[in-house]
């Protein structure tokens, strides 16, 4: 009773029943679309457009354009969608998550949403988890979308930028969350407009929605530069490591994943490294090398977190098992993993541009995305993305028996238990699917199964390139399959002849995860579209799980009940106890997440302005205002540093005049008797006036096409230049906040107002910078303007000198006047801006 009147006041339930409403009338218009030519189908989209400009909404073409899908492909694919699946595009359509079951035809249910908003032209991005599948599904839902007359494109890390152009330029583009977060990136470093790929960020699809803003939500893109570290440290930390001893010289908490040395294993690192003090800060270095080293040996488990192959070390992905090629550890840690393995160190990189996959995301319009597994995380999607779950009922009525954990003392019982289940179901010619938590326990089990004989496969990230051929096979009669989390992942297994009748797949799992969703992920690869299935997963104490959370009150009750190692203990007692630490968990995750998120939003919020304004500077064909609204900030802050004392005579005019002459104009033009006896202001107004008559003869100088171009690549070359160190110095600012916990301040209150003090000190840079250049630099020849920008170039990456450019590229600045403080040539021994400089004021400057 109590739960039909939650489902009634459940205004998620209300939804779903429109929707189902919205599915009949869908339901009524397929007579009508059957009877259609295939030219008559296709006229379908035009029409739909030109109602669109004409100023129906989308929600009113839905039930004609999903109508329009559903035949389409029916006659494409030989697909047709049923009931459930035009419900989940319905949640697609409105911004939300659809959680379906494995074998729903997830991939089928987007075509709906992507062709009715693709209608506008404003573009859609269809978001999986790797290219095998962006591209299997382009060349699959891609003919869909063709015959309906719409412009398919594929996003893929090896395309050209004019290629990667083309394929945002299409109505409907498919690619990886990585590859379209790094596009966007590399978007905001161009010089010219026509550099630019992608598009406005309109509407989003996400495949696997949870692996990618759950799991994966912290993950940083991160397009970096090779910094000019030494690599030396990093085997010397290495060796002091390898002398010190567990317990005695560190401890390890497992819980929070944390290694520390002990006060013996300070003395034991400073002996090593002969010096007095670890933590003074001229060791702070020398102590950093040594925490990641210690890391590297004590916390990194190969062929765990990582493989070592021809690539050197290549992390290995927590939630899916694949390996991930290109990303590198931060902060030395993967330096430090790359000495402990007898590697050749690789030079630190610097970051040039950075973005998280949850910020990046949230800048669409719209954002939908479609899994099997997602209302465990409702709370964190509402909270952080604004989006409801919406769990869709299955098609047929699902069969698959899930069965009760069983639980052993050691990890040795368990897994002989786990062969001779895989051995039982085996002789019966039931297919087993086995999931296991690392490669090494694959391979251990591996080899276990070959002790005794039975053929098996083995899919985990080392042998990748084979997992579509595996998985095609996992549900023939008789097949066991070995897999890591990456079976997980975009897979269905279709079962053999005469499998069902044996009681179809059997999901066995060899550990829980401290997430249910992955628990689920695995299990939902048996009982698809209704078939049979089961799944069972074996623990034992050892877990790391069940070490976290209580494994230590559960061994003392089963010294106390003297049970062999062998005997399992089963029930529901047990299976809930389990659910419970998995809470936690994730309950922990997404604090952490959060507050993980907080911080971002600091510079996140910096990276939106930055970026807006740069777009703002690439499409602009005259950059006047913002060149003198520079200036003008410059100039205020100038002036009311030097004017800032009461009394006039404390002003230093003179420090004023200098900084003017150096940065904004020619000498002469401005003395300190033109700023006595004025107010500040009228001191801004006189030096801004002679700014902007300066700017227009530099206009008539250069002639105003090629100054905005020259001034384009000025400012962009300096605001990226400023941009990179400022993300440095965040991270730094960031490693070292929480410590003024000690203090009794908020750190993250701390990081947002010293953040925001250096944000604004950043900007304060670029604008003198960029004036500086554009003022006071000139080009002697009519150069190219690639010739401007190596000159712009090579000033930046020698600090802001201009020494050291090449001849004839490089912005140079008049001098073929007698400095204001240099004595004067008349011979009177005056200096010669108190001496015939006064007589040359009212004439102009030679130029």
């Amino acid at each position: 009773m109590l739960q039909a009147l939650r489902k009634l006041l459940d205004p998620q339930e209300r939804q779903l029943k429109k929707f189902f409403a919205l599915a009949d009338t869908i339901d009524s218009l397929e007579p009508s679309m059957q009877v259609l030519s295939d030219e008559e189908l296709r006229a379908k989209t035009d029409e739909f457009k030109n109602r669109l400009e004409n100023g129906e909404s989308l929600d009113d073409l839905l039930p004609e354009a999903f109508a329009v899908v559903r035949e389409a492909a029916k006659r494409v694919l030989g697909m047709r969608h049923f009931r459930v699946q035009l419900v989940g595009g319905m949640v697609l359509h409105q911004g939300d998550i659809a959680e379906m079951k494995t074998g729903e035809g997830k991939t089928l249910v987007s075509t709906l949403p992507a062709y009715l908003n693709a209608l506008t032209g404003k573009g859609v991005h269809i978001v999986t988890v790797n290219d095998y599948l962006a591209k299997r599904d382009r060349e699959w839902m891609g003919q869909v979308f063709e015959f309906l007359g719409l412009t398919v494109g594929l996003n893929l890390p090896q395309m050209s930028p004019d290629e990667k152009r083309a394929a945002y330029q299409a109505d409907i583009t498919f690619g990886t969350n990585n590859e379209f977060g790094f596009d966007y990136l590399r978007d905001n470093m161009v010089l010219y407009p026509e550099q630019l790929t992608q598009r406005e960020l309109n509407y989003a699809i996400i495949d696997e929605v949870d692996s990618i803003l759950i799991d994966e939500a912290r993950t940083p893109l991160i397009i970096s530069g090779q910094a000019n570290k030494a690599t030396d440290l990093y085997y010397t930390a290495d060796k002091v490591v390898r002398r010190l001893k567990r317990d005695e010289d560190y401890t390890v908490d497992i819980k929070t994943k944390q290694v520390a040395l002990t006060e013996d294993g300070v003395k034991k690192v400073e002996g090593f490294l002969g010096v007095d003090n670890l933590y003074d800060m001229r060791n702070i270095t020398l102590n950093h090398h040594v925490q990641q080293a210690l890391k590297a040996h004590v916390l990194m488990k190969r062929d765990e977190d990582y493989v070592v192959n021809e690539d050197g070390v290549v992390i290995v992905d927590e939630f899916t098992g694949r390996l991930m090629y290109g990303r590198r550890y931060s902060d030395g840690l993967h330096q430090a993993i790359e000495a402990k393995e007898g590697l050749q160190v690789q030079r630190e990189s610097m970051t040039l541009a950075t973005i998280t996959l949850q910020n990046y995301f949230r800048l669409y319009k719209k954002l939908s995305g479609m899994t099997g597994t997602a209302k465990t995380e409702e709370e964190e999607f509402r909270k952080i993305y604004n989006m409801d779950v919406y769990p869709i009922p299955t098609n047929r009525p699902m069969a698959r028996k899930d069965l009760s954990d069983v639980l052993y003392k050691t990890e040795e019982a368990k897994f002989n238990a786990v062969v001779e289940e895989i051995a039982r179901r085996h002789e019966k010619g039931q297919p087993v699917l086995v999931g296991t938590v690392s490669i090494e326990k694959s391979e251990r089990l591996s080899r276990a199964l070959k002790k005794r004989g039975i053929p098996h496969e083995v899919l985990n990230a080392k042998n990748h390139a084979r997992e579509a051929e595996i998985i095609a096979r996992a549900g023939q009669r008789g097949a066991v399959t070995i897999a890591t989390n990456m079976a997980g992942r975009g897979t269905d297994i279709v079962l053999g002849e005469g499998v069902a009748e044996l009681g179809g797949l059997h999901v066995l799992g060899t550990e829980r995860h401290e997430s249910r969703r992955i628990d689920n992920q695995l299990r939902g690869r048996s009982g698809r579209q209704g078939d049979p299935g089961s799944s069972q997963f074996f623990l034992s104490l050892s877990d790391d799980l069940m070490r976290r959370f209580g494994a230590e009150n559960l061994e003392n009750m089963l010294e106390r009940l003297g049970l062999p190692d062998d005997q399992p203990i089963e029930g529901k007692m047990f299976s809930k106890a389990v659910a419970n630490a998995q809470r936690k968990v994730e309950a922990n995750n997404f604090d952490a997440r959060r507050w993980v998120l907080q911080y971002d939003d600091v510079l996140n919020q910096q990276r939106e302005i930055i970026y807006k304004q740069r777009r703002e500077v690439l499409t602009s064909d005259d950059l006047k205002d913002v060149v003198l609204g520079m200036a003008k900030s410059t100039i205020e802050n100038v002036v009311g540093i030097h004017t800032a004392e009461e009394l006039e005579e404390d002003w230093d005019l003179e420090a004023i005049v200098d900084y003017v002459e150096s940065n904004l104009l020619p000498e002469g033009r401005i003395d300190e008797e033109d700023l006595e006896n004025k107010e500040p202001k009228e001191i801004i107004e006189l030096i801004y006036d002679e700014v902007v008559r300066h700017y227009e003869e530099k206009k008539e100088e250069m002639g105003n096409e090629r100054l905005q171009e020259f001034s384009k690549v000025v400012i962009l070359r300096t605001v990226d230049r400023k941009w990179m160190d400022h993300i440095d110095a965040m991270e730094q600012l960031r490693q070292g906040i929480h410590l003024r916990a000690y203090g009794q301040d908020n750190p993250l209150r701390a990081y947002q107002f010293e953040g925001f003090a250096m944000f604004e000190e950043m900007v304060k840079e670029i604008q003198e910078e960029v004036i500086k250049y554009v003022m006071k630099s000139v080009i002697r020849e009519e150069e190219e303007l690639e010739r401007e920008e190596v000159a712009i170039n090579a000033v930046a990456h020698s600090g802001g000198s201009e020494e050291g450019v090449a001849p004839k590229k490089q912005p140079i600045r008049r001098n073929d006047k007698v400095g204001r403080n240099e004595p004067c040539p008349c011979g009177s021994g005056k200096k010669y801006k108190n001496c015939c400089l006064k007589n040359e004021k009212a004439v102009p400057a030679n130029r």
